[in-house]
């Protein structure tokens, strides 16, 4: 249950950092949190995290929760004990994913939104992080919940971690529509250059 909590408030560290960072720059005059403005499907994604965020805290905590969805592929055991290798990875990814989520919202810079904003897009970063990435955000997302699946080992949240992906995947594709729209044959240079992930 240990390793569970760790692995938790790692998740907290990734949601904070993104929200601090939003609040940081909605002080400087910029609205960073513009989900669901462009297109109201967007909101599918509310459910389906709450669905997954409650299933890590009834399988960290014991709350009542049907016992398929938050049964365990195998066993991670507590920290005291000597934790198998998928915990251990499962951490280390996690931790991974919380760095390189705060070296993307540096990188990113006052250009950081939460959606698209049509109304008042900022610049195309291309330095930094992007340099390796176009969509480094998500690639950190995407390691987290790899991470989180290792330590939380639930076919039940494998199944929602891979729904969250593809949903993640969509987004990335309406993103990168909006960018080739507003930034033409810059982003097109971009797009040929940096790959879309890893």
């Amino acid at each position: 249950m240990l390793l569970e909590k760790i692995c938790l408030t790692l998740g907290l560290a990734l949601i904070g950092s993104v929200l601090v960072n939003s609040v940081i720059l909605s002080r400087g005059g910029t609205r960073a949190i513009v989900f669901g403005e462009t297109d109201k499907t967007d909101f599918l994604l509310i459910p389906l995290m709450a669905t997954f965020v409650y299933l890590l805290l009834a399988q960290t905590f014991n709350l009542p929760a049907p016992a398929f969805l938050v049964a365990r592929l195998w066993g991670v055991g507590a920290l005291e004990e000597g934790v198998p290798t998928t915990g251990r990875l499962g951490i280390g990814f996690c931790a991974f994913a919380v760095v390189g989520l705060i070296a993307t919202l540096i990188s990113f810079g006052s250009s950081f939104r939460i959606g698209i904003d049509e109304r008042h897009p900022s610049k195309l970063v291309t330095t930094g992080i992007f340099a390796l990435s176009r969509n480094p955000i998500y690639v950190c997302f995407g390691i987290f919940l790899i991470g989180l699946t290792l330590v939380f080992a639930s076919p039940f949240i494998i199944v929602v971690h891979t729904l969250l992906l593809l949903l993640f995947h969509r987004q990335v594709l309406k993103e990168e529509q909006f960018l080739k729209d507003e930034y033409g044959s810059a982003f097109e240079e971009y797009r040929q250059r940096v790959p879309r992930y890893l």
